[in-house]
C-alpha cells in the first residue's frame, strides 16, 4: 500500500510528526539524509503505525500515493532550497511540498510562486507545540493555496490538538500567510516569556521570595485569569532543584537567553509594516542585552544606579500578578493588530478569531485567555484592537493602578522591566487625546521639507521655514 503521506527530515520535530501521522491510522513513508536516523526511529517507534523505510527521496516519492504529499522538517533557509531543488525532478504537476520548519514567510512566498509556475503546490506550514505537541498534537497553520489544502487539510487536522472536539488546525490564507502567522505567534511567545520573567525579577529582587517560594505564587496564578502553559512551566522550573549544587535551578543556569530568529524577524516585519509591536521587540532587544555579559560585566563596576528604599505595601505580589497580566494582554493585541496589518498589505484574509482559536491549545502560548479573544473577534462588532473589545478593555482598566504602581518602584529599586513599561506605554499612546507626532512632523518640515496636514483643512502643508515662514500648500514646495 502507498504512504498518504512522506516526511523527510527525521530529527526529533520531524520525527515526532511522522510519530503523530502514523498513531492517527496514515501510512508514512520515512526519509532522512542519514539512513541511519531513519532506523533508529523506527527501531524505537515502528510498532506505532504504518511506515515505509526509504533510503533516497526518488523511493520516497516512488512510495508515495497521488497527489503526494512530501513533508519536509529541515533547518530553515538553504537546506529547504536545497531539499525543494532535489525534489522537483521526481514530482508531477498537483503534487504537494510541505515546509513544516520555521522558515521566514518571505521565503515561504517566494518558493510558493516558483513552485507554482511548475505546476506544484507549496505549502509554509506553522507548527508550534515544540517537541510534545509534534507528538501528540500540535497547534497548525497551514498556509498555500485552498486546492492544496483540500488534499492536505484532513489529515492535518487530524494530527492536531483539539479542544472541545475542534481542531486547532484551518487554513489561514494564501502563499505565506501560515509561516507569518507562526511567526507572530513566536513573537507573542517571547513576549510572554520576557513578562514572566520580569514578574519573578521583581518578586526576587524586590521582594525577596526565593524561587521556591515564587514557584507555588506561580501555581496559584495558573489558576486564574493567568492560567496557560507558560506560567504552569514557570512554576516548575522555579521549583526545581539542582541535583549537583543543591541550588534552585534558575540561580545555576547562565542568565543569557539565545534565540532561533523567529522573534527577530517578527520585530523586522513589523518595522516593515509600521507597526508598533513595541513589547515584543522589547523581549527581543532584551534577549540581546542578556547575551551580553561582558559589557554587563563592565557595567556592574562603573555606572551609578542610584536606587531608592520602596515600602512594597502587603500588596505588591498581587499588583506584579495584575501588571503580568496587563502586559500579557499588549502583547497579544500587538501581535493580533500586526496580523491585520499584514493581511491589508500582503492580501490575505486572516480571520483573527480563528487564528486565535488555533493556538488555545497545542502551542506554546496556549491560555485560557485566548477563549476570550476568539469570542472578541467572532463577534458581529470586530474590535478595531484587541484591547477595545468590552471584557478586554475592563480587564486591563482594573489592572491599570496596580501597573503603575509595580513600573514605578521597578524604577525606582533600579530593577528593569522593559516590556512592562513599554506596554504602559502603548496602552497610554492608544489613549492619547494627543501625542508629541505634531513636533516631529513640524521638525521633519524644518529641516527636511517634508510637510505636514492640519487638524482644521484637508491637504498637506510646508512652512518656509528658511525664508518668511509662511505656510504654503505641499504641491507649491518643488
Amino acid at each position: 500500500m502507498p504512504a498518504q503521506i512522506g516526511v523527510t527530515g527525521l530529527a526529533v520535530m520531524g520525527a515526532n510528526l511522522a510519530r503523530n501521522f502514523a498513531r492517527n491510522g496514515y501510512t508514512v513513508a520515512l526519509h532522512n539524509r542519514s539512513v541511519a536516523k531513519t532506523d533508529a526511529l523506527l527501531a524505537a517507534h515502528g510498532d506505532e503505525g504504518d511506515f515505509i523505510r526509504t533510503e533516497t527521496l526518488a523511493e520516497l516519492v516512488e512510495n508515495l500515493e497521488t497527489p503526494r504529499r512530501v513533508l519536509i522538517m529541515v533547518k530553515a533557509g538553504g537546506p529547504v532550497d536545497s531539499v525543494i531543488d532535489s525534489l522537483v525532478p521526481l514530482l508531477d504537476e498537483g503534487d504537494i511540498i510541505i515546509d513544516a520548519g520555521n522558515s521566514n514567510f518571505v521565503d515561504t512566498r517566494r518558493r510558493e510562486a516558483d513552485l507554482a509556475e511548475k505546476g506544484l503546490h507549496f505549502v509554509g506550514v506553522g507548527v508550534s507545540g515544540g517537541e510534545e505537541g509534534a507528538l501528540l498534537g500540535p497547534s497548525i497553520m497551514p498556509g498555500g493555496s485552498k486546492e492544496s489544502y483540500a488534499a492536505l487539510g484532513p489529515m492535518l487536522e487530524k494530527i492536531s490538538a483539539h479542544v472541545d472536539g475542534e481542531p486547532c488546525c484551518a487554513w489561514v490564507s494564501t502563499d505565506g500567510a501560515g509561516h507569518f502567522v507562526k511567526m507572530v505567534h513566536n513573537g507573542i511567545e517571547y513576549a510572554d516569556m520576557q513578562v514572566i520573567g520580569e514578574a519573578y525579577n521583581l518578586l526576587r529582587t524586590g521582594a525577596g521570595l526565593e524561587p521556591a517560594a515564587q514557584a507555588k505564587i506561580f501555581e496559584e496564578w495558573n489558576k486564574g485569569e493567568l492560567a496557560s502553559f507558560l506560567i504552569e512551566i514557570t512554576a516548575e522550573v522555579l521549583g526545581h532543584v539542582d541535583a549537583k549544587t543543591g541550588k534552585p535551578l534558575v540561580d545555576v543556569i547562565v542568565d543569557s537567553a539565545g534565540q532561533k530568529g523567529t522573534g527577530r524577524w517578527t520585530v523586522q516585519s513589523g518595522l516593515d509594516l509600521g507597526s508598533p509591536i513595541s513589547a515584543i521587540a522589547e523581549s527581543v532587544f532584551a534577549r540581546g542585552l542578556s547575551s551580553q555579559r561582558d559589557q554587563r560585566a563592565i557595567g556592574q563596576e562603573v555606572l551609578q544606579g542610584h536606587e531608592v528604599a520602596v515600602d512594597l505595601g502587603e500588596n505588591f505580589v498581587e499588583d506584579v500578578r495584575q501588571a503580568l497580566f496587563a502586559s500579557k494582554l499588549v502583547s497579544y493585541a500587538q501581535g493580533l493588530d500586526m496580523l491585520t496589518s499584514a493581511g491589508k498589505e500582503y492580501n490575505w484574509e486572516l480571520k483573527l478569531d480563528e487564528i486565535a482559536s488555533l493556538w488555545r491549545a497545542g502551542c506554546i502560548i496556549r491560555a485560557e485567555l485566548l477563549k476570550d479573544i476568539t469570542k472578541a473577534y467572532a463577534a458581529d462588532e470586530k474590535p478595531a484592537n484587541l484591547l477595545f473589545a468590552p471584557a478586554f478593555a475592563e480587564a486591563i482598566g482594573a489592572a491599570v493602578p496596580a501597573w503603575r504602581r509595580v513600573i514605578a518602584t521597578a524604577v525606582q529599586l533600579g530593577v528593569p522591566v522593559p516590556v512592562f513599561s513599554s506596554s504602559l506605554a502603548y496602552y497610554d499612546g492608544l489613549r492619547s487625546k494627543r501625542l508629541p507626532a505634531a513636533l516631529t512632523q513640524g521638525l521633519r518640515d524644518l529641516f527636511g521639507a517634508h510637510t505636514y496636514s492640519r487638524i482644521d483643512v484637508e491637504g498637506s502643508f510646508h512652512t518656509q521655514w528658511s525664508g518668511d515662514k509662511t505656510e504654503i500648500e505641499a504641491e507649491d514646495t518643488h
